[in-house]
């Protein structure tokens, strides 16, 4: 059975993960993990030794204050995030899937991704966290070291739920590329959705051949699949296809070159994510 790893932190893009996280699952028959990440100071709710924290002169009654009000910090948290995963399973359940299992998790994110991802086959998660919600300029603070991490495909929720009628793929030939097309062609759960392979370069015979040797591996999966070549900076080209299509869905490499030369040149796969409006399915 296909597994889904859904990650819920409490913003605005919770309830779009959910849903989906659901229609996904719906497609595929898959199970559900829903997980809430702790912070690292609200891994217990043990009173802490404060005595070091404070000059000289503080009562032993004020510390013991403090630490009683960063236990219940602490609780408070693990309460919220139980919360929060009780209300994320009832929207799976009331969209029909049964399979669905919570965790409040004690850890940082990374290294939870790490940890489930080994048992599973797709994760979804929001663009933005509660920090950044509200600005469209920003990413979560969390969101690259978590695409970096992973090894499986990862879903980034738009805002808002639409269902999926038209997929757009950012084709480049490149392996990620191949990835997310071998992905759709093994899944033909998803065959109602039509597709349109666009590779962002210069017109050759070997990109057009690489272009009509993927759009054929879908057509065999039973797509309805176009291709378009247009030259340009890829992230323009892609945005302006994206609102001229119609397009619900994108599906694109991620971060396939070094930190150090993101830093240098900049990241298309951050360009996008900041300023797309659908969700985008990545493959590293």
């Amino acid at each position: 059975m296909i597994k889904l790893i859904a990650f819920l932190d409490g913003s605005v893009y919770s309830k779009s993960v959910c849903e989906y996280t659901a229609w996904i699952a719906a497609k595929v028959g898959g199970s559900v993990d829903l997980v809430h990440v702790l912070g690292r100071r609200d891994e217990s709710g043990t009173p802490v030794d404060l005595s070091g924290s404070i000059g000289l002169g503080a009562r032993t009654a004020l510390l013991e204050e403090l630490a009683e009000l960063d236990g219940q910090v602490a609780r408070l948290g693990h309460k919220r995030g139980r919360a929060i995963l009780e209300d994320a399973r009832d929207i799976l359940l009331a969209s029909g899937i049964d399979q669905v299992h919570t965790l409040l998790r004690n850890d940082g994110i990374v290294e939870t991704v790490q940890t489930f991802e080994k048992n599973a086959d797709l994760i979804v998660i929001g663009k933005r966290g509660e920090g950044t919600e509200t600005d469209e300029m920003h990413l979560g603070s969390n969101f690259e070291h978590v695409v970096r991490a992973s090894h499986i495909p990862i879903l980034v929720a738009s805002r808002d739920f639409i269902p999926v009628k038209r997929a757009l793929i950012a084709f480049d030939g490149g392996k990620s590329a191949l990835k997310a097309v071998d992905y759709l062609a093994r899944n033909q759960a998803f065959n109602d959705i039509e597709c349109h392979l666009l590779s962002v370069t210069d017109a050759s015979s070997r990109a057009n051949q690489q272009l009509e040797s993927a759009a054929a591996l879908l057509r065999d999966a039973a797509y309805t699949v176009e291709t378009t070549i247009q030259a340009g900076k890829p992230e323009a080209v892609i945005c302006e296809k994206i609102k001229t299509g119609q397009f619900d869905l994108l599906l694109m490499g991620a971060y396939g070159h070094s930190h150090i030369r993101n830093l240098i040149i900049g990241s298309t796969t951050t360009a996008m994510i900041r300023s797309c409006k659908i969700p985008v399915l990545l493959f590293r």
